[in-house]
């Protein structure tokens, strides 16, 4: 995900943020991007999680209908 930013870019945003927020709003944002962060990865991995559910057909409570031709 971040293979191609290097430590001279991490480093030009941080100071952009230091400068744009403050030292004192600065560690509150960074709770902030945190905490949406997780919530973010935790909502992805409860969507995969739902869709292998729902694509497993052996773990599925009800049993497949017969059909006869």
């Amino acid at each position: 995900m971040f293979s191609q930013i290097g430590p001279l870019e991490i480093a030009i945003v941080a100071i952009i943020a230091l400068l744009v927020l403050g030292p004192k709003k600065l560690p509150e944002a960074g709770r902030g991007l945190g905490r949406s962060m997780r919530e973010f990865k935790s909502g992805i991995s409860g969507i995969s999680g739902e869709s292998e559910k729902s694509a497993d057909p052996e773990k599925t409570s009800e049993p497949a209908s017969k059909t006869t031709v």
